[in-house]
């Protein structure tokens, strides 16, 4: 077993996840009289926010990613290392990471979140989320694979199903696949096969509140409905997806069962904490909500550890309103902020107030010319919300020369109305559906 770092006198930081929190946390501590370890099982800092857009062939992988050694190589008190750490032992002060055990002054824990399948986890290959680069690659794979499939296949109801996608989950994500996927089958690829007709593709958009992108004002809700519906995405509110199998997507709506056969189909309701947050629970005793997520302090804390922050996705932080923060970059990155002062703070004997959340808006991508944005003072929609989501994409990218990739790849798709990184990677496993639809229900003529 290695011992890293016990011989050192200054602070020790170290930050798990090397994510929005993690790193302008560790950004935020550059300069600052301590010695910063950034720990990440990716050698890359994702753009999540973009990974539809790999996902349906706009990006590719590393037009989003930043190797997290190049965004650190100039700050000499900050080490990466790769791994994934296993436990914490809140009481010797020490991280353990494989055989290497890591001693800290300060822990931040910054791991995010994943999918969350509702106690249904064998849903997981049948529909996947978008969480991770490899999340969006299996997505590009199957979505793409279906028209190639589509092509091929003389069965009308076969064929049918290959051209049938649904979504599930009406948040910004599901949002904005819904519309990526419209723009593909009716207008990327419209000229490009010779046996199918993509315009007769149907997208379905499973959402179980009572209107799609929750979180913003009922008006601009309503607004992006319409510009979907304008799309030809099909949109069933209050309705609550019972099973998935054998390529059968059964739901609950209006009371009544009803089921769809759909060869893709994509993940984009609910989210958990990591795995980190069941380890610090099991040594701090710190609460969990029902996701998962670690119940915080009002200075982002854990219950009586003031040395260990949970920020980000991780952190159910309900101080401000009564209800936890959003999982968006903006509250991560104001979070490593924060905690990045407040550490400044101590070292000089004193504090700050708690964290305050500056709400900076919400804004959701519906096709191109198409958005919505929800500034609270401010509600944009159409072409000039368009344009503001696209300025505040770029500017929350993190290198420079991936702020030129995106701004470059963004003009020439607009230009052209293609999408250069339609690449089909992985298996190709397009499997039959194994089992006749149940007759207990009624299929969807969507």
């Amino acid at each position: 077993m290695v011992v890293t770092g016990e011989k050192n006198t200054k602070h020790q930081v170290v930050i798990v996840g090397g994510g929005f929190g993690g790193l302008y946390t560790a950004k935020y501590l550059g300069n600052a009289n301590v010695n910063v370890t950034l720990i990440d099982k990716r050698n890359f800092h994702l753009f999540q926010p973009l990974l539809y857009q790999v996902a349906t062939g706009t990006l590719s992988p590393g037009d989003i990613s930043s190797p997290l050694r190049s965004v650190f190589s100039k700050s000499k008190n900050t080490q990466v290392l790769l791994g994934e750490v296993s436990d914490i032992d809140p009481k010797t002060q020490k991280v353990m990471m494989g055989n290497q055990v890591i001693p800290y002054d300060t822990l931040i824990v910054a791991t995010g979140a994943n999918h969350s399948y509702f106690g249904k986890e064998h849903w997981k290959d049948l529909a996947p989320g978008l969480k991770t680069v490899e999340d969006a690659i299996e997505m590009r794979r199957r979505i793409f694979g279906a028209f190639e499939a589509a092509e091929k296949e003389t069965d009308p109801e076969k064929r049918s199903a290959w051209l049938t996608f649904v979504i599930v989950g009406g948040g910004p994500t599901g949002v904005e696949l819904a519309g990526a996927i419209a723009e593909l089958a009716y207008k990327t690829l419209k000229e490009d096969f010779r046996s199918i007709d993509t315009s007769e593709t149907k997208i379905l958009l499973l959402q179980g509140g009572d209107r799609i992108l929750p979180h913003i004002s009922p008006d601009l809700s309503e607004e992006a409905t319409a510009s979907l519906r304008k799309l030809g995405v099909v949109i069933n509110t209050k309705t609550r997806v019972t099973d998935i199998e054998n390529d059968i997507v059964t739901f609950k709506q209006n009371g009544e069962i009803r089921s769809i056969h759909s060869k893709t189909i994509l993940w984009a309701a609910g989210v958990k904490g990591s795995t980190m947050g069941a380890i610090l629970a099991e040594r701090t005793d710190v609460e969990l909500d029902h996701a998962g997520r670690v119940v915080v302090e009002p200075d982002l804390t854990v219950r009586d550890y003031k040395n260990i922050f949970v920020i980000g996705d991780l952190a159910n932080f309900s101080h401000q309103d009564g209800k936890p923060l959003p999982g968006v970059a903006p509250v991560a990155k104001q979070q490593g902020e924060y905690v990045a002062k407040l550490i400044r703070r101590r070292l000089r004997g004193s504090t700050l107030p708690q964290f305050h959340y500056n709400d900076v808006g919400s804004l959701a991508m519906i096709g191109q010319n198409l958005a919505v944005v929800d500034l609270g003072f401010l509600q944009l929609t159409g072409f000039p919300a368009w344009v503001f989501w696209l300025i505040i994409h770029i500017y929350f990218l993190i290198e420079f020369d991936t702020k030129l990739l995106v701004v470059f790849q963004w003009a020439w798709n607009y230009i052209t109305r293609n999408r250069r990184s339609r690449l089909i990677t992985g298996r190709e496993a397009f499997t039959e559906p194994q089992t006749p639809v149940n007759k207990s229900s009624r299929l969807l003529d969507a």
